[in-house]
């Protein structure tokens, strides 16, 4: 099996899987679209490997795969920042969440006239 027909095959798996996720509403369109679009390139690329020869030598780099590899970095560096981005802003949301429980939880209390004493 040529590497061609292999990282073609990867890259359908990867769209399928992707699409079968976002379906049962366990992947949302949002993250979709980045994981859909890099299996679409991955395919375009393994389908017509001229491709990635002609961007290499665009860009000035020899080693067609060494520019492959060089864009996986880039793009699992971007998905982990989009990641880390998405954590950080739930973990504010769900501090401010509990917060304003606790609050309305004390407020609940004193109407009741439970101070817990």
């Amino acid at each position: 099996m040529t590497a061609q027909i292999l990282g073609a095959i990867a890259a359908i798996i990867t769209f399928v899987f992707v699409f079968s996720l976002m379906r049962r509403g366990v992947l949302r369109e949002k993250y979709a679209v980045l994981w859909l679009l890099f299996s679409g390139i991955a395919l375009i690329l393994a389908l017509f490997p001229p491709v990635l020869r002609w961007i290499s030598d665009v860009l000035g780099v020899v080693t067609p795969a060494n520019l492959l590899f060089f864009a996986t970095v880039v793009m699992l560096v971007l998905v982990s920042i989009q990641v880390s981005y998405e954590l950080s802003r739930h973990e504010a949301r769900i501090r401010r969440l509990a917060e304003e429980v606790a609050l309305l939880d004390r407020e609940l209390k004193e109407l009741r006239g439970d101070d817990g004493e």
